[in-house]
Formats: structure tokens, C-alpha cells, sequence
């Protein structure tokens, strides 16, 4: 039997409301929204495609949390990359309770920047992937590449 796990969602939908960043008893950011997200389907008849909105409950945490609530509101469109998550928990009348919902690994802005009318374009990365560094090359030249020899035989 496989030990596959793997847990990884990728969203881009329009946030549903203004979102209002909170912080837990112990001060850390956290934000809970829900993105808009459209999916076609064949209609019964087999003509046009038709169109259905799904409404997907997402949390973002920390630095994150801050990004999104800094640069998005209603309408704003958000791409997202994370994992799915399930809780339950008791409510006040004794009833078990369940929620799924999509936990934040990354936010991208995804219009331009007049449409988004933030002032700019960019992702939030959590630091741990900041500390690398970026290359670029001047417009207009070639990168420089070192031709490799693939005479040889592959090992496998």
C-alpha cells in the first residue's frame, strides 16, 4: 500500500465581503473569509455550458492574514494556495458541529493594477521562502547557459 499524503488546494475566486482581520486571546492575526469561486457545467439539455457559484470558507493566519486584509476587499480577486482542513467542536446546546475549510499557505493578487485599484502586484510569501534569493536579467538579453553533454547513458 502507498503512503501518499498529500493535501494541497490552489483557489481564485472574489472575496464575498470586506474582510475584518481579528487576533486570538493570545494576539496572533487571523482572518476568515469566503471566496466566490464560478464552475461551469453542461446544462440538462446539452447546449451551453451553465454557470454555479461555489462559496468556499477560507482561514489565513499571521502574516498572511495581515497581507490580505491590508490589500483586498469585497469583489477583490484572490488566488490562494493551501490545504483543506475539518474541525468539529460543541456548540452552546450540546450538538456536535463540523466545518471544512481551506487554510492559507499563500496569497496572490490577481487582477492588474488598475483593476484591483491596491497600487500594485505581488504575492505574500511566508519568510521561510523569502530568504531566497531572486535573479533577473536585463531586458532584451539572453541568459547565459551552459550547454550540457547528454551523449552520455541515463542510469535509468
Amino acid at each position: 500500500m502507498s503512503n501518499l499524503n498529500l493535501n494541497k488546494v490552489v483557489l481564485a475566486g472574489r472575496l464575498t465581503a470586506d474582510p475584518e482581520l481579528k487576533q486570538t486571546q493570545s494576539g496572533v492575526p487571523v482572518l476568515s473569509f469566503s471566496l466566490a469561486i464560478n464552475r461551469r457545467f453542461a446544462s440538462k439539455n446539452g447546449e451551453q455550458a451553465e454557470q454555479q457559484t461555489d462559496f468556499i470558507n477560507v482561514v489565513a493566519w499571521r502574516q498572511t492574514a495581515e497581507f490580505i486584509s491590508k490589500f483586498f476587499r469585497k469583489g477583490s480577486a484572490l488566488c490562494i494556495t493551501g490545504s483543506i482542513q475539518t474541525r468539529s467542536w460543541q456548540d452552546n446546546q450540546g450538538q456536535r458541529r463540523y466545518a471544512t475549510e481551506v487554510v492559507v499557505d499563500d496569497a496572490m493578487f490577481v487582477d492588474s493594477r488598475n483593476e484591483a485599484g491596491n497600487g500594485g502586484q505581488g504575492s505574500y510569501v511566508p519568510d521561510a521562502y523569502n530568504a531566497a534569493p531572486s535573479y533577473s536579467t536585463p531586458a532584451g538579453t539572453a541568459p547565459n547557459f551552459e550547454e550540457l553533454n547528454t551523449d552520455d547513458d541515463l542510469p535509468f
